[in-house]
């Protein structure tokens, strides 16, 4: 399981990098959780604030609260901007691993669904900072292709790093690293066939869970 495995040091104090946290078997049941899901809240291209640029991937949330790309800002939301349907529930076996890993008392009320598809899908560096619970860690879970995963610091100038995240991998950035910039260079095709099922045709999936409101006392 998950919380058995040790974490690998990156080099920055607050982020911990379980490489392989799930197996095989693991992932294809968190795919198959996650499907019935992608169905109700289906994936869609949002749009950036402001420019109205359309993004390079394609997303949905699960939780009681999605993120976001409003036409001015970015925020959190109940209803699917396409649909108006609520958000379909968080799988058990996320809030399991967030309950493992995240080090966090209160349960996640986001899983932000990331799908990245084909060679110009990538996330720029930004940080996650539209939460008031800026304590709680993001956990982040990575399903099919292999990503260049980069972090830097707290300026989006800063000297940056980058490593390689695979199916299976999960990453947890929380504490003093809570708000570093961090993001995706790019996918790397066909390093995993596990998207190759249930007719997503390949790619990369990222799903990252977050607390958003300070839990009550």
């Amino acid at each position: 399981m998950a919380c058995e495995r040790r974490s690998i040091d990156v080099g920055f104090d607050g982020i911990r990098f379980y490489s392989g946290a799930l197996d095989v078997a693991e992932q294809g049941a968190l795919l198959a959780a996650l499907m019935p899901a992608l169905e109700t809240a289906p994936l869609y291209r949002p749009l950036m604030p402001r420019t109205q640029k359309p993004w390079s991937i394609r997303q949905t949330n699960l939780g009681s609260l999605g993120w976001l790309s409003g036409k001015e800002n970015y925020l959190y939301g109940a209803r699917h901007p396409l649909t108006d349907a609520l958000w379909p529930a968080i799988p058990p076996a996320l809030l399991t691993l967030w309950s493992d890993l995240s080090g966090f008392d209160a349960p996640p009320e986001c899983c932000l669904v990331n799908f990245y598809q084909g060679a110009k899908a990538r996330m720029g560096l930004h940080r996650d900072y539209d939460e008031d619970a800026l304590d709680a860690p993001v956990l982040s879970v990575s399903l099919g292709d292999t990503c260049v995963f980069r972090i830097g610091g707290f300026a989006r100038s800063d000297p940056t790093k980058s490593f390689r995240l695979a199916s299976g991998d999960v990453l947890v950035l929380g504490g003093p690293s809570r708000l570093r910039f961090h993001g995706v260079d790019r996918i790397i095709p066909a390093s995993s066939q596990l998207l190759d099922t249930y007719s997503l045709g390949g790619g990369r999936i990222n799903l990252t869970l977050r607390r958003v409101t300070k839990p009550k006392p």
